[in-house]
């Protein structure tokens, strides 16, 4: 059994999961209402509120999964990329519960833990595959040969998919979360509207780098709601929801389906919060079944942040055995071989 912690950045995660990959449980506690009044996520209150709740979370995830502490054999924690303050609980609590029966503790990369998350059971991807990952922080393709590491073949040289659609939402004068608001809205538009930009930089030939950028369009987006004005653009906000996230929507589908034909693989994963945007989920699925492709989109508890995940990861890292991880620290930005980008 593996008791796994997951504090990056606004939800406090816990979850239980066995070697063999089956979920026990998977508790998440969301600040999401606490920070809406914000327009975004406070790094102080976040870490308080992960103060205030971890403990409980951890015994409801032991509790969900009808075993105790002592049947725990090891522990797992992300320790990065994330908000410091955040990351610095989970790793404080997660280093104290191993250390209290002398138990190993896995530290995790939370991008990690996005591209293994379709290694758990029921319905377990096998390697390899490409993984798509698209959150609020990151967005990136990864070939996985092996879930122990990955490699990027291509990134985000801005803001990630979620980022835009936050900041798009904001523009829109949509509430927080913004991809949510935006894929909830665009359902009453119409995404030919607007004809936003597509913007894939670099070369796409083959062995090149498969990079993505968003600035361009976050810029189209706010000169065409200032070209409309205040009243015009509230008119016509289902309709600019519509066409902006087609336009981050077909910018990741295009990159996908290059990944695919540049690194011949028939099996593809998805990943991160905008992994559960309806309209991604729909082109991916239609660009799986086009090219022949099986294709793995997790449930939504498991694209955005969640502890089983990060236990998903420490199934196939090597852990630090008791007492060598106490001196282990919480890191803002993690750079490990698993993350290594390609040249």
């Amino acid at each position: 059994m593996i008791l796994a912690l997951e504090t990056s950045c606004d939800d406090t995660c816990a979850a239980v999961v066995t070697s063999a990959g089956e979920i026990r449980s998977n508790v998440v506690a969301s600040q999401g209402l606490l920070h809406a009044r914000y327009g975004g996520v406070v790094p102080e209150i976040a870490s308080r509120r992960h103060l205030e709740l971890v403990d409980a979370v951890t015994s409801d995830a032991l509790e969900r999964a009808e075993v105790g502490l002592e049947e725990i054999e090891r522990v797992a924690v992300t320790r990065g990329p994330g908000l410091i303050g955040a990351l610095l609980v989970g790793v404080s609590s997660a280093k104290a519960l191993a250390a209290a029966r002398g138990l190993p503790l896995v530290p995790v990369d939370h991008l990690h833990g996005h591209v293994v998350a379709s290694t758990l059971e029921p319905d377990a991807i096998e390697p390899p595959y490409l993984c798509l990952v698209a959150s609020g922080g990151h967005t990136f393709l990864a070939r996985v040969d092996d879930p122990s590491s990955y490699r990027i073949l291509g990134q985000t040289l801005a803001d990630a998919a979620g980022e835009a659609f936050d900041k798009g939402a904001r523009m829109l004068g949509l509430g927080y979360p913004g991809g949510p608001a935006i894929d909830r809205l665009a359902r009453e538009g119409d995404p030919s509207a607007y004809d936003f930009p597509r913007s894939l930089p670099g070369r796409s030939d083959a062995g090149a780098r498969l990079d993505f950028s968003f600035s361009g369009l976050k810029t189209a987006l706010l000169y065409r709601v200032r070209e409309l004005g205040p009243e015009e653009a509230g008119r016509r906000r289902p309709h600019l929801a519509a066409a902006y996230q087609r336009a981050i929507v077909e910018a990741l589908a295009a990159r996908t389906a290059q990944a695919l034909d540049q690194e011949d693989l028939d099996r593809l994963a998805l990943g991160g919060g905008v992994a559960a945007n309806s309209e991604l989920r729909r082109r991916v699925e239609e660009l799986s079944a086009d090219r022949g492709v099986a294709l793995w989109a997790p449930e939504l508890a498991l694209c955005t942040d969640n502890a089983a995940m990060i236990a998903a990861a420490a199934r196939f890292l090597e852990p630090l055995p008791y007492p060598e991880y106490l001196g282990l620290d919480a890191s803002a930005r993690v750079a490990t071989p698993a993350t290594a980008a390609v040249p």
